[in-house]
């Protein structure tokens, strides 16, 4: 097998215009924010973002480069509107697709497994269906005749997921109480980049982790990238807890153009040792 290791700093020549890009994590928990921030450095436009939003979403509306979203809430947990999302969206910066968190799932796990479509209850009779007429409903063929959902199925350019421990081949794990939805993420993606804490042997991912917490796969990966404080300032337990202060000053960078700028300036134009230096954060 051949080492799907990249360095940083090839991360944001795997990025083009127009892409679909799914991002995994959960409001402002284990969000890829390293590989956001080389995404920012990319420079490319017209995405299409679909998430469980976090500042993943906000900081991709607040530069511009999201021209869709595909959402099933946007939020960072402790505050509970995602400030820059929230901006775009009232501006008319930004097209939406939203969803609740079941019909993003089932539309993930339809695109995971070759289907065009997945079956679910999810939806019926609310403002979900109202707001999404793209999404059509279908009558049973038993004699039960119900009508139900057919959710289409959300296929994904591209996948960045952030978790602990990975190995060159591209098994990773997942250490903290939820795995969300990363692994659908994966499956849904015709590629799929995983950020870890750490990159270990096959042996240590292994010995260290229990079976249970080996979310992906090698064959769902096709690059890792070792990008210690990867998920900063968001949560990725059990390594370290959100970074409340820093988050507070994220959104306050919502507030107005300087503020924006000055933070953008500071956190998302550099690279990921400088991000780390002036956020105050170390590798460990």
């Amino acid at each position: 097998m051949s080492s799907k290791v990249l360095g940083a700093e090839d991360v944001p020549g795997l990025f083009s215009d127009g892409m679909t890009i799914g991002i995994g994590g959960w409001g402002s928990r284990r969000k890829p924010m390293a590989l956001v921030r080389a995404l920012v450095r990319s420079g490319v436009r017209g995405l299409t973002v679909v998430s469980f939003g976090g500042p993943d979403v906000g900081v991709l509306c607040a530069t511009g480069q999201a021209k869709r979203v595909v959402f099933g809430f946007a939020t960072l947990d402790s505050i509970a509107v995602e400030p820059h999302f929230a901006a775009a969206r009232q501006a008319g910066g930004v097209d939406v697709v939203e969803l609740d968190e079941s019909l993003l799932v089932s539309g993930l796990r339809a695109a995971g497994r070759r289907l065009p479509f997945e079956v679910t209850r999810s939806g019926l009779g609310s403002d979900a269906l109202a707001g999404n007429p793209q999404i059509r409903t279908v009558i049973s063929p038993y004699d039960d005749g119900e009508e139900l959902v057919a959710m289409p199925a959300i296929h994904l350019d591209l996948a960045l997921v952030h978790l602990n421990r990975a190995d060159e081949f591209g098994n990773a794990a997942c250490l903290g109480p939820d795995p969300y939805f990363d692994d659908l993420f994966a499956r849904a993606a015709s590629r799929t980049v995983v950020s870890a804490e750490a990159v270990v042997s096959t042996a240590e991912l292994t010995r260290d982790a229990h079976p249970s917490t080996l979310l992906l796969n090698r064959t769902m990966v096709d690059h890792v990238v070792e990008l210690p404080r990867g998920a900063h300032f968001t949560s990725c337990l059990p390594d370290y807890e959100r970074d409340e202060a820093f988050q507070r000053e994220y959104a306050q960078a919502a507030t107005s153009a300087p503020a924006w700028q000055q933070f953008r300036a500071r956190y998302l134009d550099v690279d990921d040792d400088a991000y780390r230096a002036n956020a105050g954060v170390g590798n460990a």
